[in-house]
């Protein structure tokens, strides 16, 4: 088999613990079907982003990165330019490298626009996203751009921001679009979900879990039982993995 350092163009993944990753196997499965031969995909599983400048020095042929948990927002003072739409998000989840240059750029908003807008209905209008990490900015960028105003639930909340345990009847009522961008649920630990008063659900309740493995987590089986709709991360993925390919070949 021929050894990846021998590839000329090689893409991968920027985290921490992602051996889980659905990107590397994607892009793997996608270059075979293309009879890319010359592409490959891996993982640079870093335990800090102060290696980004290492691996860059190292791989040479690298065209561009995908960047996941925790770095999305750590990764982008390392980078030699930014994108508008990234900037205004605050968070980069693609790099495109070209020559001396590493250019950040957000798909997670395309690929949450692209897998939630099929699913809302008038009376969705407000939304609370749990969890303030990387991926909520890219969310909540997306919610305003489709007129849905939205509060952050952090267990540790900033101004503005909802403690879980201030999550009442009124409250649960008040916004119908829940979404977990918390990675309380993912395999292996699948019974974890985050702690909301899930007996508020209503039917008229959109819930939308960034997580894709398991297909249905604990958060999203309580929303069903409830009668609320249901929707995981699997086809948001997609869609930034390809708005991705999309800005390493433009």
């Amino acid at each position: 088999m021929e050894k990846i350092d021998k590839k000329t163009h090689r893409y991968g993944l920027i985290g921490r613990n992602i051996s889980y990753s659905f990107s590397r196997g994607y892009f793997t499965e996608k270059f075979t079907k293309l009879a890319l031969d010359t592409h490959s995909y891996e993982n640079f599983d870093i335990d800090t982003i102060n290696l980004f400048p290492d691996i860059l020095q190292q791989n040479k042929n690298i065209k561009g990165f995908n960047v996941t948990i925790p770095y999305k927002e750590q990764v982008i003072p390392f980078l030699t330019k930014i994108d508008t739409e990234a900037k205004a998000i605050g968070a980069v989840n693609t790099i495109k490298v070209v020559k001396d240059e590493t250019i950040g750029y957000n798909t997670d908003a395309y690929g949450f626009y692209k897998s939630l807008a099929p699913h809302l209905e008038k009376h969705h209008k407000n939304a609370l996203i749990l969890g303030t990490g990387g991926a909520s900015k890219a969310i909540a960028y997306t919610l305003g751009k489709l007129g849905i105003s939205q509060t952050f639930v952090s267990r540790n909340p900033k101004k503005g921001q909802l403690n879980y345990s201030e999550l009442n009847a009124e409250v649960m009522q008040e916004n119908t679009v829940l979404i977990n961008c918390t990675p309380l649920g993912t395999h292996p630990n699948i019974t974890d979900k985050p702690d909301i008063p899930y007996h508020q659900i209503t039917p008229k309740h959109l819930l939308f879990d960034l997580i894709y493995n398991p297909s249905k987590t604990a958060f999203l089986t309580e929303g069903e039982l409830q009668g609320a709709k249901i929707c995981n991360g699997s086809k948001m993925l997609k869609f930034q993995a390809e708005k991705a390919w999309e800005i390493w070949n433009s």
